[in-house]
């Protein structure tokens, strides 16, 4: 969905709720930069006829600059991705740092006609950003101004000079420090996803009480905090038997499932058809 700030200053949101991976083409001149925020799932990009790609994971973010190449967005985003993308031209950029461009390094005078690509993972700060612009519910009339807002306080998250920031001031503590412990939280669903914790151990463990995890984990990554995990289990699933390297008892087990038919029964929920039979579809 594709949100126009003012001329030559675009947002574009990506959420693929379905059970297949979608597709995302947009043609762009090299007159633009373009940053990729991905904030759960993961998304691939393909450019000059897929003979390069990259991949922007979960809780991290890319930026794409080649005033000598256009660079058109081709993305493969698998099932559960959320992710923003924000599209402006160059001088639009430059005009936003203008008092400040030494900071900003490839906008420099010797650095402004060179190619610049960067990747870094999210801050919390910007991951509370991010859920809320994906989100967010407004009427056509507002959307453009909130967004442009928004994409504002992002920026300046995501160019903070290290150590500039003084965390007694920030009006942000609250939901920083929370979104800090909910990524803590998923970090443990994830490594521990065989035998996960019960929702209160987890709550204990990261130093918040049940109810603000519940509702802090739904906010940011839209999803109670075991149906984001079973997704999560779901994809690695299929992964394993895309590999072709695991039966399907070998794949339930290293996932945690005690009976095959209870991995049967979430698999076939998740993707509509039993492992068997996908790796029968993968293998033939």
């Amino acid at each position: 969905m594709e949100t126009v700030i003012e001329n030559g200053f675009y947002v574009i949101r990506h959420q693929n709720n379905l059970n297949e991976e979608t597709f995302v083409k947009r043609s762009l001149t090299q007159e633009y930069i373009q940053f990729h925020f991905c904030l759960k799932g993961r998304a691939v990009f393909s450019y000059n006829a897929n003979s390069y790609q990259f991949t922007v994971n979960e809780s991290q973010t890319i930026l794409l600059y080649n005033p000598q190449k256009e660079l058109p967005i081709d993305a493969c985003l698998i099932p559960g991705t959320w992710m923003l993308s924000l599209i402006l031209s160059i001088k639009k950029f430059h005009s936003l740092f203008s008092s400040d461009a030494d900071h900003i390094h490839f906008l420099s005078p010797d650095n402004i006609s060179k190619k610049f690509y960067d990747n870094k993972p999210l801050s919390p700060a910007m991951a509370v950003v991010l859920s809320q612009m994906l989100q967010s519910k407004l009427h056509d009339s507002i959307k453009a101004l909130y967004f442009k807002g928004k994409v504002y306080e992002l920026l300046s998250l995501y160019f903070n000079k290290e150590g500039d920031e003084n965390v007694e001031s920030c009006p942000f503590l609250e939901d920083e420090a929370q979104a800090g412990k909910i990524h803590l939280a998923k970090k443990i669903i994830l490594e521990r996803m065989t035998t996960p914790p019960s929702l209160n151990d987890l709550a204990s463990e990261i130093g918040l009480n049940t109810k603000k995890l519940k509702e802090g984990f739904k906010q940011l990554y839209g999803q109670t905090v075991f149906s984001y995990l079973l997704d999560h289990k779901m994809e690695e699933a299929r992964r394993m038997l895309d590999s072709q390297q695991y039966n399907v008892n070998e794949v339930g087990l290293r996932l945690g499932y005690s009976t095959s038919s209870h991995f049967i029964a979430a698999f076939k929920k998740k993707f509509g058809t039993t492992p068997k039979k996908y790796l029968m579809s993968v293998s033939s």
